[in-house]
């Protein structure tokens, strides 16, 4: 469809980057304005309320994108959520570890992007150093782990999205968004937090068609690709140490926007705060959970945003295992937090 738009002065490429970076500054605005964030739905002090708005994300996201499938717009069979082998031991650790991170660092990628637009320093620190670790498991020295984790797999055969299970993709995108609303609509949550939560998850589909359909270009093929951020980061990494050698792409413009939108969203409500780290033990926290977010969202092959958000929506056994791994890891590193913290509250100073 992309040669129809005559766009003469712009590749594929370069168009995506522009609207990465369009549908990036929108999530940034919308999550700075609603908080939006994993790690606060599934251990914050206010999780119930979290968890609603993140859930509406969710039912919106799935409706939109299985609504696309059913237009013919999206095919999502051969993308990598829909791999016939299972990497079982990759995506459960890996999904585990980047789960435990989120909850050291005490956010996820998506929110740690908007929380350093907004002026905090450790989340800015902590985002560097997710994207080393990220783009070194990816292709540097902690490459071969991945490899050899990713060599283990289950086969799943035709089963690999919910859409091949009995009642089919229409029954199954019904069931979770009715049940993702009715938490929601129960989560005490007013109207305005929901309607972000909505937009938000309107967002996804709008990556998948923009990227699948409109900016499809036969000569020039772009990869499928919605809102995520764990590869994002490493590109984005990669770019701006050897951007003579790279072009930008859709995971740079998307980086960039959402830290654009998230500066002016803070900014414009006067949120924006310069934030650092307090001690030595806090930084050595949030780094640690930095690392283990890298390693453990490249292993995984998604983060908070792109495994459930962007993945979920697919009805990809996968995308689902991930998610499932990332908040059984967060809840497991919640639950030791809050032990030694009590144990250490006992101790003689």
């Amino acid at each position: 469809m992309y040669e129809a738009l005559n766009f003469d002065t712009l590749t594929a490429q370069q168009a995506s980057a522009w609207f990465a970076m369009i549908l990036g500054a929108v999530f940034g605005l919308l999550a700075e304005r609603t908080r939006f964030c994993l790690r606060r739905g599934i251990v914050g002090e206010d999780r119930r309320a979290a968890l609603g708005v993140w859930l509406t994300g969710l039912a919106f996201a799935l409706l939109g994108t299985q609504g696309s499938v059913a237009l013919g717009w999206l095919d999502f069979s051969n993308h990598h959520f829909m791999a016939s082998d299972l990497p079982i031991i990759s995506v459960v650790l890996g999904g585990a570890l980047f789960g435990g991170g989120m909850v050291l660092t005490r956010g996820c990628v998506s929110r740690l992007t908007v929380l350093t637009a907004s002026g905090n320093l450790r989340a800015l620190t902590v985002l560097a150093i997710f994207a080393v670790f990220g783009h070194a498991t990816l292709k540097g020295l902690l490459a071969p782990i991945r490899v050899s984790l990713s060599d283990m797999t289950v086969p799943l055969n035709e089963a690999t999205s919910l859409a091949a299970l009995p009642g089919g993709g229409a029954l199954w995108t019904a069931a979770l968004a009715v049940l993702a609303l009715v938490y929601a609509v129960r989560s005490d949550n007013r109207w305005p937090m929901l309607a972000g939560g909505a937009l938000i998850g309107l967002l996804v589909p709008l990556g998948w068609v923009g990227t699948a359909f409109v900016l499809y270009d036969d000569f020039d093929p772009i990869a499928m690709q919605s809102l995520a951020f764990t590869s994002a980061w490493a590109d984005t990494l990669f770019y701006t140490v050897a951007s003579t050698a790279v072009p930008a792409g859709f995971s740079v413009g998307l980086v960039s926007g959402v830290l654009l939108g998230a500066f002016v969203s803070a900014l414009a409500s006067g949120r924006f705060q310069w934030q650092s780290f307090t001690s030595p033990q806090e930084t050595g926290r949030y780094l640690a959970g930095a690392a283990l977010m890298g390693v453990g969202g490249v292993l995984a092959g998604g983060c908070a945003i792109g495994a459930g958000l962007s993945g979920i929506p697919t009805l990809s056994i996968t995308a689902i295992l991930t998610f499932t791994a990332i908040t059984a890891g967060a809840m497991v590193t919640n639950v030791l937090l809050a032990r030694k913290f009590s144990h250490s509250r006992l101790q003689p100073v």
